[in-house]
C-alpha cells in the first residue's frame, strides 16, 4: 500500500470518527431541550401564567 494510500485512509478514518462525536453531542443537546419542552408542559397542564 502507498504511503499517500495509507494517510488519505487515515484522515478519513479520523473525519469520520469526529463526525460521530459531534453526532453524539448534538442528540445530547436535542434530549435535553426536549425534556425541558416536556417539563414546561407538565407544569402548564392546569394553566399557565408567564
Amino acid at each position: 500500500m502507498s504511503k499517500t494510500r495509507l494517510i488519505l485512509i487515515a484522515l478519513l478514518a479520523a473525519f469520520a470518527l469526529s463526525g460521530c462525536n459531534t453526532i453524539a453531542g448534538i442528540g445530547k443537546d436535542v434530549k435535553k431541550a426536549g425534556e425541558v419542552v416536556s417539563e414546561t408542559a407538565e407544569d402548564c397542564k392546569g394553566g399557565c401564567k408567564d
